[in-house]
């Protein structure tokens, strides 16, 4: 997949550089190796199988935590000098919109609590999303939010993903009853 876009927020792209977090790096490279090939038809794709190859991509690279609810979905933290930096990533590509809430609040009270030094959000791009059956938040619904919730102090990134071109329909998943 590529990425589109990438918005820095309150000094974030500094605070990466100054405290060495290699870790967003790596997040990049995850995102950029991963193949994402979609159906360019309205709603003709699954958001939930984007995230598997998102999750994938985490899992493969080792060393990253993820929590299954209620926090940032994966977090990595290094060592560097005798000081721990930890990163955290939220991916939003396969739920509604407007829980791109829960995921700032969640990079929010991770800040907070001092159990990461920059959060990141991955969004689908504008363009991407509208082939996605989800209803997932995009770039613009992203900025939206984070400006309605008076996010824009926090040391945060948001990146829009693409897809790398045309393919067949990623299948929706069956939900769990």
């Amino acid at each position: 997949m590529k990425i589109v876009d990438r918005l820095f927020y309150n000094g974030a792209k500094e605070k990466i550089t100054r405290l060495g977090i290699g870790m967003f790096d790596e997040v990049i490279a995850m995102l950029e190796r991963t193949p994402l090939l979609i159906m360019e038809e309205t709603d003709s794709n699954s958001g939930a199988v984007v995230r598997e190859h998102i999750d994938r991509a985490f899992k493969k690279a080792g060393h990253w935590a993820k929590l299954q609810s209620g926090g940032i979905d994966w977090r990595k933290t290094r060592r560097y000098n005798g000081i721990e930096v930890a990163i955290g990533v939220e991916v939003q590509v396969s739920a509604r919109s407007d829980l791109i809430v829960r995921d700032i609040i969640h990079i929010r009270k991770a800040i907070e609590e001092d159990s990461i030094d920059v959060g990141v959000i991955i969004v689908p791009s504008d363009r991407t999303a509208k082939f996605l059956t989800d209803r997932c938040p995009t770039l613009r619904e992203t900025t939206s939010a984070i400006d309605e919730l008076r996010s824009q102090h926090l040391p945060l990134v948001v990146l829009a993903i693409e897809h790398d071109g045309p393919g067949p329909a990623l299948p929706k998943k069956r939900k769990k009853t």
